[in-house]
């Protein structure tokens, strides 16, 4: 082969991989609207739903990404009295993930006081946009989709 066109081809794999890679990153962490059932206190093994929102992380034992999802959710929520956080394993319940619709984990939901999915992201999310969920159920308003 050519050594010009080897190297051209090399280039040209290397700016593909980078704009998926851009791609997949923008896409991460996005809310995104789906539509699921209402999610009951008994779908996610809690006994009451919160006063103004709960936080549910849907995770795997082998996601790489959930446990610090997990400790950055903890970290951001404690002391919060009317969010409830919950972490909820679907390696052994697949039909609650099939229920949801999960395709990714870690996946957080936002869940409002009468059990609606307000805001879902797939992905490591950041606890700043759950800061802006739940400020956006305290008012009755809805955050913006990020772009």
């Amino acid at each position: 082969m050519n050594p010009v066109l080897a190297a051209a081809l090399i280039v040209v794999l290397v700016l593909v991989a980078i704009a998926v890679g851009i791609v997949t990153k923008r896409r991460s962490s996005r809310k995104r609207r789906v539509t699921v059932a209402e999610v009951t206190p008994a779908d996610i093994d809690l006994e009451t739903l919160g006063d103004v929102a709960t936080v549910v992380q849907l995770s795997t034992e082998f996601c790489a990404r959930c446990p610090g999802v997990h400790r950055a959710l903890v970290s951001n929520l404690s002391g919060v009295e009317d969010v409830v956080y919950t972490d909820v394993d679907l390696t052994h319940r697949p039909q609650l993930a099939s229920q949801l619709r999960v395709l990714q984990t870690p996946t957080v939901l936002v869940v409002d006081a009468q059990g609606r999915v307000a805001a879902r992201y797939a992905g490591a999310v950041s606890p700043m946009l759950i800061n802006q969920e739940i400020d956006a159920l305290r008012r009755g308003a809805d955050v913006a989709f990020a772009r």
